[in-house]
């Protein structure tokens, strides 16, 4: 839905189990219409579309995009963002570190994603910029120093047919890419960093050879084609600042291509030996087997401990030098405390509080894609879930 200012708020909908796109138009009729009679009744309704690999090859064949598109006009929708880090099944299966597979060194990664910027290309209302949130290149302990050039190279060719499809077709599209803990690219940064020394020097003069352009020329396309998916909850459980990680994007010359507004567990572990076990108790129904719930510590002394998942973590809950725990576990936005818990949504208040300040983006996505897997006395019916996350956050922007 368009808000004032040319901002763009949407829902991802991956949080909806599919598998084909009948499924996918299923859960956008169970879901998007109501909520658009809901909350836009007079004007259209922006979704973010989540599909997996198969599906976008599936909306390749024959007449299917067009139809899709025909699909979505009917109901008063469109489409501006898509959600590419997921490729497989999302739901009802263990994901886990798989999420990040294929990574960027594999040729279906590569190929997914370009089937996703020309379907993106064909949904786009004229005159809209378009985004594809992606992975942060793999998972961390996937990859090794021999690996960099060849993950450089394809997001090259991504950024290649990007460019090319401004040129032919009028359509600005980026590819933003999302930091998770744990990823190859976990916090802002890493990000940066890859950017500044991967992206704009070897992959730079890459693009300009592919473009038979200019270095600097490559170097602005870079920048438009290849920004950031700021996650909320993935900043809060690095222990970042909103303001310092996008300080940081800035001064690597960075733009911000989408938000996620999610919001992770967090906890103030007390002193208390039998506190700490309640704690351990109330926890345990987070700790499933779907996704990983990466765990970051702060001890005392300010230090920093990861862990790649809640077990390896609940097993050294008993640290005495630990005070605080943030779980990426996306649970509603609208909740402040869960019982026992806390949650990072003053992050996503100050992430809002900056754009008034200084607009930095025009896409906004809610993400909480956990609510199948959350403790019982967490859950409501979805479609009401959904409508409440749009409602708070109209009235926190």
């Amino acid at each position: 839905m368009r808000l004032p200012g040319g901002v763009q708020l949407t829902y991802c909908t991956n949080i909806h189990p599919s598998a084909g796109m009948g499924e996918v138009r299923a859960n956008l009729e169970r879901y998007a219409v109501p909520l658009r009679a809901r909350l836009s009744p007079d004007a259209p309704f922006g979704v973010g579309l989540r599909l997996s690999g198969p599906e976008s090859a599936e909306l390749l064949e024959g007449t299917a995009l067009a139809d899709f598109r025909s699909f979505l006009d009917e109901r008063g929708l469109y489409v501006f963002t898509l959600n590419g880090f997921p490729y497989g099944p999302f739901h009802g299966q263990p994901v886990k570190a798989q999420v990040h597979a294929p990574d960027w060194r594999d040729e279906e990664r590569v190929a997914y994603t370009l089937r996703l910027a020309e379907i993106l290309a064909a949904l786009l209302p004229e005159g809209e910029e378009g985004g594809i949130s992606t992975s942060p290149l793999s998972y961390r302990e996937w990859v090794g120093e021999e690996d960099w050039p060849t993950l450089t190279r394809n997001v090259v060719r991504v950024v290649a047919a990007l460019v090319r499809l401004r040129e032919e077709r009028g359509r600005l599209i980026h590819l933003d890419l999302e930091p998770e803990p744990d990823g190859l690219l976990q916090c802002s940064s890493d990000l940066a960093r890859f950017f500044t020394e991967q992206l704009l020097e070897g992959g730079a003069r890459d693009l300009a050879a592919q473009l038979g352009s200019g270095l600097e020329q490559a170097r602005e396309q870079l920048r438009e084609h290849v920004q950031v998916c700021f996650d909320t909850c993935h900043v809060a459980v690095m222990y970042e600042t909103p303001a310092a990680a996008l300080r940081t994007y800035r001064a690597a010359g960075m733009r911000v291509g989408k938000v996620q507004i999610s919001s992770a567990l967090r906890l103030s572990l007390p002193a208390d030996p039998e506190a700490r076990l309640e704690v351990a108790r109330a926890l345990s129904p987070f700790a499933e087997a779907t996704y990983l719930h990466q765990v970051v510590a702060r001890g005392r002394d300010g230090s920093l401990r990861q862990y790649p998942d809640l077990p390896p973590a609940l097993a050294d809950l008993d640290d005495p030098d630990v005070q605080e725990w943030r779980v990426h576990f996306h649970v509603p936005v609208f909740l402040e405390r869960a019982g026992v818990f806390g949650s990072t949504q003053r992050e996503i208040v100050e992430t809002f509080a900056l754009m008034r300040e200084r607009p930095f983006t025009r896409h906004l996505e809610i993400e909480t894609y956990t609510w199948d897997v959350l403790p019982p006395e967490l859950k409501r019916p979805l479609l009401e879930s959904i409508e409440r996350e749009y409602r708070w956050v109209q009235d926190v922007l």
